[in-house]
């Protein structure tokens, strides 16, 4: 069984969660990432996005009012503003009874009524052929749509606010006379329903990614505290489950529950435990925390590989670890100023003979970084105190990478 989740439960290549304990902090992350509702926090920008959108209403349905007289029939655009008002009362107390949770069903409900109140607008104002002085129901949708961009995923409010524009533009060309004094009017009233609501995508996007890398670090940082070989946070939610597997088989012999001997099927289940308690023991000798930061790790994962045969790694100091593990986070930025194929290679070793002091007290671990995509005068000052941190370095560019050279000074692992 092979298990490769990063610390935000996100699987990577073809690798599984099956069998993470419910209680586990894999699971947990797992379970929140697939949910559909505001996480992270979006819930408090979703209650002030929705203040927005109703003061909004207000203005929209005190225009509309005060030029009552305007329209031909005034019929559909009231059923489209009593229809929005109820679609939007409605809303929010589903989601305040349901805790932030906004199902596909009831948006695709909620989607399909606020077209009608679009339609309806339009059927409205179309005699007046003036959408920029008349619109006001399917301005107000745009604005509706702010709320729901902390309660569903990014792409689905972005096709619904593209929607919306591909509806009012088409509406302004065949129906209002586009002119030198109307056609500001006409843009303004466009750019008033599609950009709130295409903004709040962005920034709502772009807060989600924030607190996710820095959810990550923090449970990446977590690794530095460990001892030189150790399990990885996966990992050992994976041996929790073993153990009780095992505890409950072993219960159920001594209790009789379990006949001996063992049916086929029960000894093979007893075989497969033993052998992944057997591979998790072995792992947990040959992995540091280092390995365990990167693998678990989306942000690291994705862009840095660990060269450690001799898991030199778990001979660092946690200043040095910290270090490290900072000065390669920094290395690599964030991913709007990251350079497509940025990648960075973290080798370890090996000691030599030449690199050990005259007592042979300490040795000197060799840790090179090798990047592609990084440019020398990209790095932050930021960075170079982090390295520091772990020991004297030495850093060579060519074109667009950056080689980096740490020379760590550890305790000799031979003299404790």
């Amino acid at each position: 069984m092979s298990i490769d989740e990063n610390t935000l439960g996100v699987l990577r290549g073809r690798r599984a969660a099956r069998g993470l304990p419910i209680s586990s902090t894999g699971a947990r992350s797992l379970r929140q990432a697939r949910a559909a509702g505001a996480t992270l926090g979006t819930g408090y920008l979703g209650v002030g996005a929705a203040v927005v959108a109703a003061l909004q209403a207000v203005y929209g349905l005190a225009f509309f009012l005060s030029h009552l007289s305007d329209y031909p029939d005034v019929a559909p655009v009231l059923i489209s503003w009593l229809l929005y008002v109820a679609t939007f009362i409605g809303t929010a107390v589903l989601v305040t009874v349901r805790g932030e949770r906004l199902t596909t069903g009831v948006f695709a409900v909620i989607g399909v009524v606020l077209a009608v109140v679009v339609a309806l607008d339009f059927v409205a104002i179309w005699p007046l052929h003036d959408v920029g002085a008349y619109a006001t129901s399917s301005v107000a949708v745009g604005f509706g749509l702010l709320p729901i961009v902390t309660l569903r995923p990014v792409r689905e409010v972005v096709i619904a606010t593209a929607l919306l524009f591909v509806a009012l533009v088409v509406m302004v060309a065949l129906s209002t006379p586009v002119t030198s004094d109307s056609g500001p009017q006409q843009i303004t009233v466009v750019a008033l329903a599609v950009l709130p609501s295409a903004i709040a995508t962005f920034a709502v996007h772009r807060f989600r990614r924030m607190v996710q890398v820095e959810l990550d670090r923090v449970l990446v940082q977590s690794n530095v505290s460990q001892p030189r070989f150790a399990v990885g946070m996966l990992a050992s939610d994976e041996l929790a489950r073993l153990d009780l597997a095992a505890e409950k088989l072993l219960d159920g012999v001594a209790n009789g529950d379990v006949p001996l001997p063992l049916s086929p099927k029960v000894a093979s289940q007893a075989a497969s435990l033993a052998t992944e308690l057997r591979l998790h023991l072995i792992e947990g000798r040959r992995e540091t925390w280092l390995h365990h930061a990167v693998t678990e790790s989306e942000y690291l994962g994705r862009s840095v590989t660990l060269v450690d045969p001799s898991s030199l790694a778990g001979l660092l100091a946690p200043a040095q670890r910290d270090g490290l593990l900072q000065g390669v986070w920094l290395l690599l930025g964030d991913s709007k100023s990251r350079a497509p194929g940025t990648t960075i290679q973290l080798a370890l070793g090996p000691v030599t003979a030449a690199s050990q002091s005259f007592a042979g007290r300490s040795v000197c671990v060799p840790v090179v970084l090798s990047t592609t995509g990084i440019r020398r005068n990209r790095v932050t000052p930021a960075t170079w105190n982090a390295l520091e941190r772990a020991g004297e370095y030495v850093v060579s560019s060519h074109e667009s990478s950056v080689k980096i050279s740490v020379s760590c000074i550890v305790d000799n692992p031979a003299e404790a």
